[in-house]
């Protein structure tokens, strides 16, 4: 099955708590601080794989998080930085902040790779807060909590050259005459259900051709299988624009030509403006009288060059890969899409939510909060007067005197709950 659009979500892994301990030996009954600092999360890294076309391992694997860090522990001891998680995507990935649409990277090249978040950070472990002043501070720091995002991944199909044309025109004939691509070929509307591509070689030379399934008219607006498929010419340098002048399927070559360039035109003005070569096929099914004189018509109406080739009896072929190797060589390769500067993976340090509860407590939220209360696990009562004295440093005890707190009065911080007094 092809699937070019999914959404899956994302979480980076936590960092891992920061030790509170003691040196205690048989040599030491009581030593200095020596609890050591927690490790870094997991990030979550996309990654180009070459030997792969479709989305469609996201179909049913959906989240995905990163491997959290260990615990500091105690003699100074590093926990261990959990494992990137590296999800592997086909060229031509493009991914999206599911929450904004906005972009955040385009993974167009083979090699391209792109943190898309990263892993929480490690507490420090009560030994980094030791000081002249705080010879044996007994609190450390928690790990650092990451949040589950989502993302849109969507492909857009890497070739330089896109065949297109209403169904049953011989795109699937025609790429598998001039490349070494194996498509489905039938003589029905819609047979290709999703893009193939081909490898193909003219005088030592190759590129890389795209058959984009069936447009018709109305694709742009969601009619027909075609506007599924309208992106993937979005990378093209070169369209090939086939069209069947037998009229074998009742329709009139010229009116086809038209229709299939307004469709490209109403999805993207750039797609119309790439370059173009038009070919006739199906020469075969008509005599040479015939096709005299609907190629003179087409010259008298449209005033556009032409080929006429047969994929069956693979006359005009040659001239034709060779035309498109020659109009390549003169197309620059596109480049990847514009990015908006726009920090995905932005941590929230500094909002700040005051409520109040059913029982009238003040609560605490926001990513000012989450920020603060990793950076003490309360264990004494010097602890909890280190943790009041940030408060008062950090502002939000007068804030919450503005809001109404008086001596006694209740205040609620992620688990912690405590009676404010002056």
């Amino acid at each position: 099955m092809f699937l070019d659009r999914v959404k899956i979500s994302i979480k980076a892994g936590n960092g891992g708590n920061g030790s509170a301990s003691f040196l205690r030996n048989a040599m030491t009954a009581k030593g200095g601080p020596d609890g050591g600092e927690g490790g870094h999360g997991g990030n979550i890294i996309f990654k180009v794989d070459k030997n792969i076309n479709t989305l469609y391992e996201f179909k049913f694997h959906k989240k995905f998080v990163a491997e959290n860090g260990t615990d500091g522990g105690k003699r100074l001891k590093t926990g261990s930085n959990g494992k990137d998680l590296i999800i592997k995507v086909p060229c031509g990935t493009v991914i999206y902040d599911s929450e904004t649409e906005k972009v955040i990277a385009d993974l167009c090249s083979e090699n391209d790779e792109f943190v898309a978040l990263r892993g929480g950070k490690g507490g420090h472990g009560n030994n980094y807060y030791k000081s002249s002043i705080k010879q044996a501070p007994h609190y450390s720091q928690t790990g650092e909590i990451t949040k589950q995002r989502e993302v849109i991944l969507e492909l857009k199909t890497i070739a330089d050259v896109g065949l297109v044309g209403f169904p049953n025109v011989g795109k699937s004939t025609l790429l598998a005459t001039i490349s070494n691509a194996n498509p489905k070929i039938a003589n029905y509307p819609f047979t290709t259900l999703y893009p193939n591509l081909g490898v193909c070689e003219v005088n030592g030379e190759t590129f890389v051709v795209a058959d984009i399934p069936g447009l018709i008219e109305g694709a742009s607006e969601g009619q027909g299988l075609g506007h599924y498929f309208l992106k993937h010419i979005e990378r093209v340098r070169l369209i090939i624009h086939l069209i069947d002048i037998s009229q074998s399927d009742g329709r009139n070559f010229i009116e086809d030509y038209f229709v299939i360039n307004k469709e490209l035109e109403n999805y993207n003005k750039d797609i119309a403006k790439t370059p173009q070569i038009v070919v006739f096929t199906k020469s075969d099914l008509i005599d040479s009288e015939t096709l005299f004189e609907r190629t003179n018509l087409f010259k008298e109406r449209v005033g556009k060059d032409f080929l006429v080739i047969s994929s069956i009896t693979n006359s005009g072929i040659l001239e034709l890969k060779k035309l498109t190797l020659e109009k390549l060589s003169k197309i620059p390769k596109k480049t990847p899409l514009d990015i908006e500067e726009f920090d995905f993976d932005k941590k929230d340090i500094s909002s700040l939510e005051i409520s109040r509860d059913d029982e009238g407590a003040f609560v605490l939220k926001g990513g000012k909060i989450d920020n603060f209360i990793r950076g003490v696990v309360l264990s004494d009562n010097r602890s909890f007067a280190y943790f009041q004295k940030r408060l008062e440093d950090m502002g939000i005890i007068d804030m919450l005197k503005q809001r109404g707190l008086k001596n006694g009065g209740v205040v609620k911080i992620k688990d912690i709950v405590f009676e404010y007094s002056e």
